[in-house]
């Protein structure tokens, strides 16, 4: 019993986790059976940290809970989370594992009931993409110092004094045509499209500004209307807008020339600030003085150093007369040492210069005629010795030598040599050849196998 009760509490203890386990085993259990989801409820405690990250809760009328919705997400939202606005949330559900707080992590978030305008944004966003109209390569630079700024907005809006303190402030002498429209509602539309339209045609401004204050996804939607994107794309003047806050983008933002934050940002973008255009103009003018002046300086620079040069005519003569001279001189210098040099040159070679010996090549003459005749004697003996020994080489395979020796030569009629019984028959006509003459025979008998003796005489 002992032993078991051991095991058990062995056991339970490998079993035991830490805080930290524990909330990462959870966080991950919800993550895993639990898919990403779309929640639908109302914002509170929202709070923008200095990381760019939003921490609020979402609640109804029944239960709360805590949501984030990190920096990296939160940059494509198309407006402000603000509280009390009802909101549907595409989030992941799991726990903060450091306090343990159950929570959503939001990846996507649009007003409540704007889900059909947002994919409606989405798509004509794409279809217009697709054509082109946001190319960067497309638009247009914005006029350094335009004359005239033009401004498409309501008379009463609140954006449109925003618009004229900024220029009042930055460009007092710059004129401003105001091209009255509405900017919210199902006219919008045709309205700010017929104040591009005029504008365009009328062709006073530098420079035109597209603005409204903030507001939600519905109050910002004639912005993102295709015809009003379109006659923005065809304006034959630079189109700047500056519609709702920094995170609000329409339509009409991404097919426009340059687009501001706001419409205060729409003005600074517009035209530049005086005081910085005077710090320029100021710079610009030290910049041409400092280099005036060092043209001057170097000018009299080069007309001191003229002025040393300048003399008058006789006295370039008389330095020209003067350096001719001198060269005359070196000249003259010149030959003098050059005739000194090749004499000295020439009694050099004349002391080198010896009659020519003859006594030493006559003896080697001598010498030379000895050893040829030497030479000649000794081949000529060579030479006899070699002719000697071939004339008895001869002599001994000359048939001359062999008559003289006793023997004869026997020829047919026909003068061929008959050198055996079967060229010979009884009655023949033979010629037999001794050493000294010649014997005419006729053939009596022929004999074969029977072989000829005779004495041969003593040498």
């Amino acid at each position: 019993m002992k032993a078991r009760s051991a095991s058990a509490n062995d056991a339970a203890t490998r079993e035991i986790l830490s805080v930290s386990q524990l909330n990462r085993v959870v966080a991950d259990l919800l993550q895993r059976s639990i898919a990403p989801l779309w929640v639908v409820g109302e914002i509170s405690n929202a709070i923008r940290a200095a990381s760019g990250h939003w921490y609020f809760t979402l609640k109804d009328d029944g239960a709360q809970v805590r949501a984030v919705m990190f920096r990296s997400r939160a940059q494509y939202l198309s407006f402000v989370p603000r509280n009390g606005e009802r909101v549907e949330a595409r989030a992941v559900v799991t726990l903060y594992e450091a306090r343990g707080d159950f929570q959503l992590a939001v990846e996507a978030m649009r007003p409540a009931g704007a889900g059909e305008l947002f994919q409606r944004f989405v798509r004509l966003k794409e279809k217009l993409q697709a054509e082109g109209l946001f190319d960067p390569a497309r638009k247009r630079a914005l006029p350094e110092l335009p004359n005239t700024v033009g401004v498409v907005t309501s008379p009463r809006a609140a954006a449109l004094r925003d618009v004229l303190t900024t220029l009042r402030r930055r460009a007092p002498g710059i004129a401003v045509v105001v091209y009255p429209a509405i900017v919210q509602g199902v006219d919008a539309p045709t309205s700010l499209v017929a104040a591009l339209h005029a504008a365009a045609r009328r062709a006073e401004c530098d420079v035109l500004l597209l603005v409204r204050g903030g507001g939600s996804i519905e109050d910002l939607w004639a912005f993102n209307d295709e015809t009003l994107a379109r006659a923005i794309a065809a304006s034959p003047i630079p189109v700047v807008t500056g519609v709702g806050h920094e995170t609000d983008f329409t339509i009409a933002d991404f097919v426009a020339d340059e687009r501001a934050p706001t419409p205060t940002g729409a003005a600074a973008h517009a035209v530049p600030d005086r005081r910085e255009l005077a710090e320029r103009v100021l710079r610009a003018a030290g910049r041409i003085e400092r280099a005036w002046w060092r043209r001057i300086e170097a000018i009299e620079q080069r007309l001191d150093t003229a002025a040393r040069l300048l003399r008058s005519p006789s006295a370039q003569w008389q330095a020209r007369a003067h350096r001719l001279q001198a060269l005359s001189q070196r000249i003259v210098a010149f030959g003098r040492l050059s005739l000194q040099q090749r004499a000295m040159r020439l009694d050099r070679l004349c002391s080198n210069v010896r009659a020519p010996r003859t006594d030493l090549a006559e003896q080697r003459l001598a010498h030379g005629v000895l050893g040829l005749r030497r030479t000649a004697a000794q081949w000529l003996v060579r030479l006899d010795e070699r002719l000697a020994r071939r004339a008895a080489a001869l002599e001994l395979v000359s048939p001359q030598a062999l008559l003289e020796r006793g023997y004869a030569i026997v020829h047919d009629a026909k003068g061929h040599v008959v050198a055996s019984v079967a060229g010979a028959a009884v009655g023949d006509a033979l010629q037999v050849v001794l050493r000294d003459g010649r014997v005419d025979v006729a053939v009596q008998a022929v004999r074969p196998g029977e072989t000829a003796t005779r004495t041969l005489p003593s040498a």
